[in-house]
């Protein structure tokens, strides 16, 4: 019998890689409760359910997110067929509810709180996590060969902080805020630009301060304008390929493997532990 509708997933993070993950679940029949910052910070926000959180809703490839102010209305939007998001950082949602597994998709490089009392099954992606002491599985976040791995002792590699490479551009893929400030958007996320193009501008106490584009392409991912950002903190991401603009609005390849170990590892623990 599917006891499918039963078996409430939890998901830690709303980006765009968690997303993979989160949509694959709810296409499998998984009812999925994400659970996110109260301002999120997606770059590639077209593909990240924590928009949801700012616009009430969220639709990645016809799949559908609903934010809620608590347990009982994510229950309430999860019969209905949809993805409910709650904004609960914490996790104080487990004082209300032990879900029949948890995944932590936050991709902070590090652990956030995430333990293996808070479901039967939980998963962790990247770096961070111990499986078999912090989680009982980890999964793979770095391109290459390992991509997607389930690791059921120890860690996933280390967080090189360089990019993976598109036409031979790693690092310059990604724009930093040139300092803090307010975030103010010149351009849309699919945008053509050019190298040394202004395509945002920080407003500090002092003026703005000029964000340019690092190279010619396609403009895959822009954080929300109107964002307050640090020094240093990642704004933007840049496809070299101008023909790759169907890309801004679906699942990467990256999200959709990592997704798929995801499910994978869940049907593996079912079958382990028996339920």
């Amino acid at each position: 019998m599917l006891r499918r509708k039963e078996q409430l997933i939890i998901v830690r993070g709303g980006g765009d890689i968690a997303t993979g993950t989160i949509h694959k679940l709810h296409r499998s029949g998984y009812p999925v409760l994400v659970l996110e910052h109260e301002y999120p910070s997606a770059i590639r926000r077209h593909v990240a359910f924590s928009e949801a959180v700012y616009d009430g809703t969220s639709e990645v490839e016809g799949v559908r997110c609903v934010n809620v102010r608590d347990y009982e209305e994510a229950l309430q939007v999860l019969e209905t067929g949809d993805i409910a998001l709650l904004a609960d950082p914490n996790c104080q949602v487990l004082h209300q509810v032990r879900p029949w597994a948890l995944v932590d998709g936050i991709l902070a490089k590090k652990n956030l709180g995430t333990n293996r009392q808070m479901a039967d099954k939980t998963i962790g992606l990247g770096p961070g996590f111990c499986a078999g002491k912090d989680v009982d599985l980890v999964i793979e976040t770095m391109r290459g060969h390992n991509l997607g791995r389930i690791i059921g002792s120890g860690y996933a590699l280390a967080d090189t902080g360089v990019p993976g490479l598109i036409c031979g551009y790693g690092k310059e893929r990604v724009i930093h805020s040139p300092a803090k400030g307010i975030l103010i958007s010149r351009h849309q996320i699919g945008d053509k630009v050019k190298q040394g193009e202004k395509i945002a501008a920080v407003v500090t106490g002092h003026g703005e301060v000029a964000v340019e584009a690092t190279l010619d392409g396609i403009l895959r991912g822009l954080i929300r304008s109107g964002y307050p950002v640090t020094e240093g903190f990642k704004i933007a991401d840049i496809d070299p390929r101008e023909s790759e603009f169907e890309n801004c609005f679906t699942i990467s390849d990256k999200a959709r493997c990592i997704g798929g170990s995801v499910l994978e590892a869940l049907m593996y623990l079912e079958e382990k532990q028996g339920y």
